[in-house]
């Protein structure tokens, strides 16, 4: 990673759709080399960011430079130096696997000799070479992300954008694509900016991972340094008791309550569980665990990733947002 050198940077970039303000004000810098997450739920201003980065959405105020050059002025510019994983899937079906990466090599101008090459070493690289000439039809869900990333990286773009990976994989093909984009990164040395709502995917992947909600970053730092501003263990219960209960203790940092549990941040939790168990005078389970991204998310914004996971699209909410005028 070359700290000294930035592959995205962001100056108060803005996004508006009517009066939803979908990406509020962004800075950010993303040196090269870096993998960099965002992690957020559906709504959050992940895709749009995104979208504004690669030149597929003009922002509203503000700018950025991809690669070292403006989105807005110099768009093709950003296009040739960047490659893209959509959430939705978009490798062509009636193509093998070697044919869609070989349309994708001519589309970006790759010189023609270098092609077979290029197409041989990405197969390998994603664990495909042995599907190559199968239609992609015939591919599971993991197999078609792993060829969409390999698309994606097939041009030797400097920075590749992930948006939302792994969006309905089973968990086994999940960590193999977790595992083919640790890979990617130590055999390519791509800056990789990935979406996320999976807070395990921010975890093992990203450098980096930046909190962003309601279009803003809301906390970043690396997963170790975000979990250490929430600090200590969380205890979980399920008690007939309220936060009150625990506020002459000096050693409980925070609690919260959480439908029908309590959430309690404590240092140290295994020396001071019976202090706690002793405000309570039942208790129906008890869990001890270390703190996570869910609970820095929590901390952060409010609440909880799980609880927005139905909530609409952001492109789905502008839609309501411009039907509302």
């Amino acid at each position: 990673m070359n700290e000294d050198r930035a592959a995205i940077q962001t100056f108060g970039l803005t996004k508006s759709f009517g009066a939803l303000v979908a990406v509020d004000g962004i800075d950010l810098t993303v040196p090269e080399g870096e993998v960099f997450a965002l992690l957020g739920p559906n709504g959050a201003g992940k895709t749009t960011l995104i979208s504004m980065l690669c030149t597929l959405v003009k922002p509203t105020s503000g700018s950025a430079l991809v690669a070292g050059h403006d989105i807005v002025s110099a768009g093709l510019e950003v296009r040739r130096h960047i490659g893209i994983v959509f959430q939705e899937p978009s490798v062509d079906d009636l193509l093998t696997g070697r044919e869609n990466l070989s349309l994708h090599s001519m589309l970006y101008g790759v010189p023609r000799r270098e092609i077979p090459g290029r197409i041989e070493r990405m197969l390998a690289a994603v664990g495909l070479t042995d599907r190559a000439d199968d239609l992609v039809r015939t591919y599971s869900g993991g197999m078609r992300r792993r060829l969409e990333i390999a698309r994606g990286l097939i041009h030797e773009p400097r920075i590749l954008f992930l948006d939302e990976p792994t969006l309905g994989l089973d968990p086994a093909s999940r960590r193999a694509v977790w595992s083919h984009i640790r890979d990617l990164k130590k055999r390519v040395g791509a800056t990789i900016m990935l979406t996320t709502h999976y807070m395990e995917e921010a975890d093992d992947l990203a450098d980096r991972v930046a909190i962003i909600d309601r279009g803003r970053i809301r906390e970043l730092g690396t997963a170790d340094e975000l979990k250490r501003k929430v600090g200590g263990d969380i205890v979980v219960l399920k008690a007939d008791v309220g936060p009150e209960a625990f506020a002459g203790l000096d050693f409980v940092k925070e609690a919260l309550r959480q439908d029908d549990t309590l959430r309690l941040t404590v240092p140290d939790a295994h020396l001071h569980l019976k202090a706690i168990l002793d405000r309570c005078p039942s208790i129906a389970e008890v869990q001890v665990r270390r703190v996570t991204l869910d609970d820095v998310f929590l901390k952060f914004t409010g609440h909880q990733i799980r609880d927005e996971e139905g909530r609409d699209t952001i492109f789905e909410r502008i839609a309501g947002s411009l039907n509302a005028r």
